[in-house]
């Protein structure tokens, strides 16, 4: 039993490498579960023993990239030089996950009004990381005295997160898209690195 079990996890990990890959290249829309099985050299219904259908398969593969994102942002406590530079790992490191990403994430632009609640408990897992690594940042750097205190810190950069999530271009600006158009990333970067800079002047004395 142990051997099967083995044995299933490397099959099941083999699907989620090669669906990752397909999801990456062509997007969650244009790959069929067809194409993940001959990636695969397995069977049509090999694959559907493993995953029911495709959205349940791509959920288990935006965990698995999710992971990898939140690798990053976790351990990160006394690793910057200053509160400026935490902020921006934070705004550069999601701009790349999502810049390296873009395809796989037209799952989210095609479902945006209707997500699986188990999509929005993955977002909601990334969001508090990244909330974490900010707060335990101003924390740290109000403990050495480099800025002023807050008393609310975690209502604070749930805040600007909000204000930093808002951001667009001005070709964008009456859409609320999670996901702007590819070629409009890195305005949207250098724009919500100036609002940061801007908080964290705020915050010196």
């Amino acid at each position: 039993m142990i051997v099967t079990n083995e044995v299933q996890d490397v099959k099941k990990e083999k699907i989620l490498e090669a669906a990752h890959r397909l999801f990456l290249h062509y997007g969650y829309s244009k790959t069929t579960m067809n194409e993940i099985a001959g990636e695969l050299s397995m069977s049509k219904a090999l694959l559907y023993y493993y995953f029911p259908d495709k959205s349940q398969l791509y959920i288990a593969v935006m965990r698995r990239v999710a992971e990898e994102y939140l690798k990053s942002l976790t351990g990160k406590e006394n690793a910057f030089a200053d509160l400026k530079e935490a902020f921006e790992y934070q705004i550069n490191t999601q701009h790349e996950f999502i810049l390296n990403n873009y395809n796989f994430f037209d799952f989210f632009r095609l479902n945006e009004q209707c997500l699986p609640d188990m999509i929005w408990e993955v977002v909601e897992q990334v969001h508090q990381s990244e909330k974490d690594l900010l707060v335990n940042a101003i924390e740290a750097e109000a403990a050495k005295g480099k800025i002023k205190p807050l008393p609310n810190t975690g209502e604070m950069v749930e805040l600007l997160l909000e204000a930093l999530h808002g951001v667009s271009v001005d070709a964008l600006s009456h859409k609320k898209a999670m996901f702007p158009n590819k070629e409009h990333l890195d305005e949207i970067r250098k724009k919500r690195l100036l609002l940061s800079e801007l908080f964290v002047k705020g915050l010196m004395y």
